[in-house]
């Protein structure tokens, strides 16, 4: 498993120790499972995705709901066909929840179908502030309640769903049991400031290679069933700008500062991780060490499962 805060290199480093070894990439990307959005979620090319193959992009449409437990679902059997080519799956990705979900004992329960519950709680979320689901996931979920935000009224909702459709806190279906794998466990270090400017090229480039039309596109197709983009980094706040609510610059600027934010909270993320090796990779000289151990971890696993 390779993961790291978003522009530390992840996808660049893997695709690179991967190529020409019997070697599979499995993302661990909440938005890359999304078709049509390619630019805003720096998601691999086609190119890219022919030199090695991947699993776990363009699963589903922005306009349907993709879940942590769908995620660990088609990304354990992607693993296990993996497995019985003789290759090796390289989970690759920046997800802390969903890497969570995909290498430990967490019994996840899907969605109801019908939506019925989750309609009700939106309805009331809506009627009644969600600060008041809020403080009902507070009384009965006090874990979750201190790990979710205040204002992320999805979560929220989600976190209740799961109490009162399995009759136990979604806290204490998370806790990590026995691992489902035997993992190696890389992360890549890179320095914060050097991380930021990263953070920031990549949001022009992003411009420059056309996110803003990507985006009108998605508007313009799937309009208000558009919930996904909405809320996804990369995505709300080009819409802003697009619905005239905000100037393109203001735009830019709120997203660099929201990506820059989000590195922040994934390495408080990764963190918990006590096993996790991290890789220096601020400079050049320390990139190529990197995709070189990479290289020889895989080459070494592989032997190993050949013999």
């Amino acid at each position: 498993m390779l993961t790291g805060p978003t522009a530390s290199g992840k996808s660049e480093i893997a695709l690179k120790a991967a190529f020409g070894r019997p070697v599979e990439i499995v993302s661990a990307d909440s938005m890359q499972v999304y078709r049509y959005m390619d630019i805003g979620t720096a998601k691999p090319t086609p190119q890219e995705r022919r030199m090695v193959r991947h699993h776990l992009i363009d699963v589903c449409d922005p306009d349907q709901r993709f879940t942590v437990s769908q995620y660990q679902r088609l990304a354990s059997q992607a693993i296990e066909e993996i497995l019985a080519r003789g290759h090796l799956p390289l989970i690759v990705g920046g997800t802390g929840f969903y890497i969570d979900a995909l290498l430990q004992s967490f019994d996840l329960p899907e969605e109801s179908s019908d939506g019925e519950l989750r309609s009700m709680l939106a309805q009331r979320a809506a009627n009644e502030g969600g600060h008041v689901l809020y403080r009902e996931l507070l009384e009965v979920d006090p874990e979750s309640g201190a790990r979710i935000h205040p204002n992320d009224t999805r979560r929220i909702i989600r976190a209740l769903e799961v109490y009162y459709t399995t009759g136990r806190p979604m806290s204490a279906l998370m806790r990590k049991g026995e691992p489902r794998y035997s993992a190696v466990m890389l992360a890549l270090d890179v320095d914060r400031e050097v991380l930021y400017k990263r953070i920031n090229e990549r949001v022009d480039r992003q411009v420059a290679d056309g996110l803003i039309g990507e985006v009108a596109w998605l508007l313009e197709r799937y309009g208000d069933r558009l919930t996904t983009a909405r809320q996804a980094l990369g995505y709300k706040e080009i819409i802003e700008y697009l619905e005239g609510r905000v100037s393109i610059d203001e735009a830019l600027d709120t997203l660099k500062r929201n990506t820059r934010r989000y590195a922040k909270r994934q390495l408080t993320w990764f963190r918990r991780y006590s096993d996790l090796r991290w890789l220096p990779a601020t400079t050049e000289e320390q990139v190529k060490v990197a995709i070189d151990s990479l290289k020889r971890i895989v080459e070494g696993i592989a032997g190993r499962s050949v013999e």
